[in-house]
């Protein structure tokens, strides 16, 4: 992991002016408080097993949040890219170590707060605080969408789900990490696919 110059925090600075009523006297306390790294395409931020210890938030780049299982197969959770946030919450709120790894999926320019940082600018920033609400309401509400349409829609159905509502990614993702997030064979993905251009 590599740090970068800190000028690369105008563009989170200028996500909080956009989505918050944040002083700059406040903006400047969150930023100073963060932890400037690059990763690389396939560099890890967290690796399964360990604690989750940073908020992170996504200035350049896409991360993806995933578990193996027991045959070696990857189940993506998440898609992070810039201006969202990657964080196992369960391993980052109990500090138990973390079922699931957090990993570049580009080259990826982040923001870290350790745990204590956070929780102190959450206490002195009550403004912090409702963004933060909102981010784990959002979450909520598109887990329990994915884990319904998991369950109950077709492949096909996954797929233009997809599409839709993640156009910017279809361009960046491998089909294989498409497949994996949808919970289903690259093979399916594929004949979908082929499906769709023959129409």
């Amino acid at each position: 992991m590599l740090t970068f110059e800190s000028n690369m925090t105008a563009a989170f600075e200028t996500y909080l002016r956009s989505h918050t009523s944040l002083t700059d006297a406040e903006i400047e306390q969150i930023v100073s408080a963060a932890i400037p790294v690059s990763l690389q395409r396939n560099e890890t931020l967290l690796q399964q097993g360990q604690v989750c210890r940073h908020k992170t938030v996504i200035v350049k780049g896409l991360l993806r949040i995933y578990g193996t299982a027991a045959d070696g197969s990857e189940h993506i959770l998440h898609f992070a890219l810039e201006n969202g946030w990657a964080v196992d919450a369960e391993s980052y709120h109990q500090q138990t170590p973390s079922q699931f790894t957090i990993a570049a999926v580009e080259h990826s320019e982040l923001l870290l707060w350790t745990k204590p940082d956070f929780d102190r600018l959450l206490k002195d920033i009550p403004e912090l605080n409702v963004l933060s609400e909102q981010l784990v309401i959002r979450s909520n509400f598109s887990n329990r969408k994915r884990l319904f349409a998991s369950l109950s829609a077709t492949p096909e159905e996954k797929y233009e789900d997809f599409v839709k509502t993640n156009p910017d990614l279809l361009a960046r993702l491998p089909l294989h990490m498409i497949a994996a997030y949808l919970g289903i064979s690259l093979k399916t993905l594929t004949r979908i696919r082929h499906a769709q251009v023959r129409r």
